[in-house]
């Protein structure tokens, strides 16, 4: 059992004790950190004299093959091994000899799980950023060509005032771009490097940690020993906003499965993002936006569950906090797929684009927009207000709407009504008049569009990216 540490001890390890202790069945995903952190360690102590450079060169040399063995399948990662630390370690000590043993001179495994945790954790988030953008530019896309694409908007799901489809798409597009300022909100909080802390007190080393932080752009080290071995905050931080993208996922696909039902027929989900069902032949089943919306309590999970890991844990480091990898793991590997399944679907939905209009005329939408056409007559809204109230009643009993009744109709109702509020009260008056910004009119809609445009063209929001 190839293991960093030994000496003070008389007798193995039980088997079972190793086996619950053990982490290189899922640490070993770290192993490309590992290896990155461990080139950088090296070469700042042969900088400062700690090592020849000699054994620098043959440390990195040992450290490149392992690296390049592993990648080509020469070097399979050995699950025997405590943790992926000790398996590169003991391969490099097997390959080099002697120097090899060096190289964990000046560190512990507390500040190199930090460290190993911390660069895996910040190149999730600048994947998941990127995922994000891919997403907001499908939506954009959408938003650009359904400007007078006229649907229903809704509150507490009842029919409430007519939109664009542009318009609630837009809302989602907020929501994402929200969520990408969240990551670029983690990156630069968590962008500091933990290596060179040791167990939790530092070392006599003479270590340059500044230059380390330089070497894997980072913006500098920790400041605290203590801290960089103990924190997870930066992890915390992003499961939270992985559960977010996840809840704003589940209610844009939660939407989508409402919108693909017999009863609204809005979308058409492309056969490629379908299922059809076992047993009945007519059924095509919106499973993607179904599993995304169930996944979303998975990722919760893994937030909770690090969450309560981390409350009781006193300074420094504790072997609880092994538990920050697997869960953390599933999540984001959970919120990915997600991420790139959604976008595909998105990309290939149909608009029934007639069926969309036809709703939002049925529901009484422009009931809003006929009290204020009565405002305009010089009646007082609270007066409108119930004049409108009878007239949808008069409309329900007639089963009818209200740009469908004669303006005799109309005008027993309230004798203000003359032929214009047939335009007032159509879908594209409705819509046009309201320019405010963040409104559904076209007008208003292109110049969020153009801003939206310029967000997606910015430069990397990172102010450093890794060399």
């Amino acid at each position: 059992m190839a293991q960093l540490w030994g000496g003070r001890f008389t007798k193995e390890t039980d088997q079972m004790v190793y086996d619950f202790n053990a982490s290189i069945t899922f640490d070993k995903r770290l192993f490309h950190q590992d290896i990155e952190g461990s080139i950088a360690h090296v070469i700042m102590l042969a900088k400062q004299g700690i090592l020849t450079e000699a054994e620098k060169s043959s440390i990195l040399d040992g450290l490149l093959g392992i690296r390049e063995d592993v990648d080509a399948g020469r070097l399979e990662i050995d699950n025997k091994c405590e943790d992926i630390h000790s398996f590169v370690e003991a391969n490099l000590i097997e390959r080099i000899g002697e120097a090899g043993k060096k190289l964990h001179t000046g560190r512990s495994r507390n500040d190199q799980v930090a460290l190993d945790m911390r660069l895996y954790t910040r190149l999730q988030v600048i994947q998941v950023d990127e995922l994000l953008k891919g997403l907001l530019e499908v939506i954009l896309s959408t938003m650009k060509e359904n400007l007078e694409t006229y649907m229903p908007g809704f509150t507490h799901l009842q029919k409430a005032q007519p939109i664009t489809l542009a318009h609630h798409y837009g809302a989602y597009f907020e929501m994402f771009k929200r969520d990408r300022q969240r990551m670029a909100d983690i990156y630069k909080r968590m962008n500091y490097c933990p290596l060179g802390a040791g167990a939790l007190a530092g070392t006599t080393y003479p270590l340059d940690r500044e230059y380390t932080a330089e070497l894997m752009g980072f913006y500098g080290p920790t400041l605290n020993s203590m801290d960089s071995v103990a924190d997870r905050d930066y992890l915390i931080e992003f499961l939270s906003a992985l559960s977010t993208v996840m809840m704003h996922l589940s209610r844009f696909s939660e939407e989508i499965i409402i919108w693909n039902s017999n009863e609204y027929q809005f979308v058409e989900i492309d056969d490629a993002y379908s299922t059809g069902s076992s047993i009945m032949p007519q059924k095509k089943n919106p499973d993607i936006a179904e599993l995304v919306r169930g996944k979303t309590g998975r990722v919760y999970g893994a937030l909770v569950s690090l969450l309560t890991t981390m409350k009781g844990i006193p300074l420094a480091y504790n072997k609880d906090m092994q538990e920050d990898k697997e869960m953390a793991f599933d999540a984001i590997d959970t919120v990915k797929d997600c991420l790139v399944l959604f976008t595909g679907m998105l990309r290939t939905m149909k608009f029934k684009k007639e069926r969309m209009a036809a709703s939002a005329m049925n529901g009484f939408t422009n009931a809003t927009d006929a009290a204020d056409y009565l405002v305009g007559k010089g009646v007082p809204f609270r007066d409108a207000h119930g004049i409108i109230g009878r007239l949808v009643l008069y409309c329900i009993e007639k089963n009818t709407s209200i740009d469908a009744l004669t303006l005799e109709e109309l005008k027993s109702i309230s004798d203000k009504f003359e032929e214009d509020i047939y335009d007032a009260v159509s879908l594209k008056t409705c819509v046009e008049k309201r320019l405010t910004t963040g409104a559904p009119g076209p007008e208003a809609m292109k110049r969020v569009i153009e801003i939206n445009k310029s967000y997606l063209q910015e430069d990397a929001i990172y102010e450093m990216m890794p060399k």
